[in-house]
C-alpha cells in the first residue's frame, strides 16, 4: 500500500496538497513531454523515461511539447520565457541563491497530479532534477527494480511545492579506508540524489589508502592505494576514471568535493615515497583503523608533498573545492631535524 502524499515525499516539502480519491497510472500509451527550447530539459525527461522503463516494460516516448499537453503524459516545464538559457554544464555550486518562492528558487519545483496528466515544473533544469525524485517517490517501491513488474503504476493526485532549506546537503563516502569502484561510487550518487542530496564529499586519501592517482607521483596510488582496511582490496582512480565519477555527478547536479588528507593522515603517502618523511624511511603499509599517528612534516632537503600545485590538486578537476587538511594528527608537532609547521 502506497503512503499518502504529505508522507511519501522525503525531505519533506515546503507544502502538499492531497487530492483524495484522484490519481494518475502510468500506461503503456503514457508519453513524457519536454520543452522544445532546452536541450537540459530533454535530458532530464530522458532520464525519467529511462528510470521508469525496465520496471514498467512500457516505451514512454519522450517528445517536444507542442500547444497543451492533453491527457496520459507526464509534462516536464520550465517555467520562464528565457528558456534556452538556463542550459548549462555541470551541477549547481552549493550555496547559489534561489528566491523566496518555489519557482524562483534554483532547486524549486512545482508537480501537479490529476487523474489525466503529471505537470512538473521549474525555473532551472536543477529544479526539474529535483521534482523527477519526487515523482519516483510517490510511485510504488518495485519501480526502481531492473526487471519488469506488473504495476498497476499508481501516482496519488495532489499538488507538491518544494524548495531546499539548505543550499550545501552533502554525503561523506570514504574510499581510502574501504576503496569503492566507479560503478560502485555512481550507484551511491544515485541514491543520495534520489533524496535531493548535492554534494558528495569524496575522502580520497589517508592513512590507509591513497586513491587518486598523480602523473608526478605515480607510486602514491600503484603502491599507496594497494589495500585497505583488514587487507582487503585496494584500489584506485585514474585522472579518466575520477572525471568519469564527477562527470556523473554533475549529470545529476551533485558536486564532488575530494579530500586530499596532508601533512597528517599519510601513511600511505610516506610508505610510497619515503623521501617525504623525516628519517628517509618508509612505513609499512598501514591496514588499521586507527589513525591521527601519521605526519609529513617539512625539512631542509625534502621533497615537494604530493598536495603540491603540480601534483594532486592539478590532476582534480575543480568541481568546487579540495580541503586538504590533516585532522588530527598526535605528531604534527616540532620533531629534531624538522622545519616547524
Amino acid at each position: 500500500m502506497q503512503p499518502s502524499l504529505d508522507r511519501a515525499v522525503v525531505p519533506a516539502p515546503v507544502a502538499v496538497a492531497e487530492s483524495r480519491g484522484t490519481e494518475f497510472t502510468l500506461a503503456r500509451s503514457t508519453r513524457i513531454l519536454v520543452p522544445s527550447g532546452s536541450s537540459e530539459a530533454a535530458r532530464i525527461g530522458t532520464y525519467l523515461a529511462g528510470l521508469l522503463r525496465p520496471s514498467t516494460g512500457y516505451p514512454l516516448p519522450v517528445e517536444k511539447a507542442s500547444g497543451t499537453g492533453g491527457r496520459d503524459v507526464i509534462s516536464i516545464e520550465l517555467a520562464g520565457a528565457a528558456q534556452p538559457g538556463h542550459d548549462r554544464p555541470g551541477a549547481a555550486r552549493p550555496g547559489a541563491e534561489g528566491g523566496d518562492r518555489g519557482h524562483d528558487a534554483v532547486e524549486g519545483y512545482e508537480l501537479n497530479v490529476t487523474g489525466g496528466a503529471v505537470t512538473l515544473r521549474a525555473s532551472r533544469p536543477e529544479g526539474l532534477f529535483r521534482g523527477v525524485q519526487t515523482l519516483r517517490q510517490l510511485l510504488p517501491a518495485s519501480i526502481e527494480s531492473t526487471a519488469t513488474r506488473p504495476g498497476p503504476w499508481r501516482i496519488p493526485g495532489g499538488r507538491v511545492i518544494d524548495r531546499p532549506r539548505f543550499a550545501w546537503r552533502g554525503a561523506a563516502l570514504d574510499v581510502a579506508r574501504h576503496f569503492f569502484t566507479v560503478r560502485e561510487v555512481q550507484r551511491y550518487i544515485d541514491l543520495i540524489s534520489l533524496y535531493k542530496l548535492n554534494v558528495l564529499h569524496l575522502h580520497l586519501t589517508d592513512d590507509q589508502g591513497w586513491r587518486i592517482a598523480v602523473e608526478s607521483w605515480p607510486r602514491l596510488a600503484t603502491h599507496g592505494g594497494s589495500t585497505a582496511v583488514g587487507g582487503g582490496r585496494g584500489g584506485f582512480y585514474s585522472r579518466q576514471e575520477y572525471w568519469e565519477i564527477v562527470r556523473y555527478a554533475q549529470d545529476r547536479y551533485v558536486t564532488v568535493v575530494p579530500e586530499i588528507d596532508v601533512p597528517g593522515h599519510t601513511t600511505a603517502a610516506l610508505a610510497s615515497y619515503p623521501e617525504l618523511s623525516c628519517d628517509g624511511r618508509a612505513p609499512a603499509l598501514y591496514t588499521g583503523v586507527d589513525v591521527g599517528f601519521s605526519s609529513r612534516p617539512p625539512r631542509p632537503g625534502c621533497s615537494r608533498p604530493p598536495s603540491s600545485s603540480t601534483g594532486t590538486s592539478a590532476a582534480l578537476p575543480r568541481t568546487c573545492a579540495a580541503p586538504c587538511g590533516g585532522g588530527r594528527s598526535s605528531c604534527c608537532r616540532p620533531r629534531p631535524g624538522c622545519t616547524s609547521t
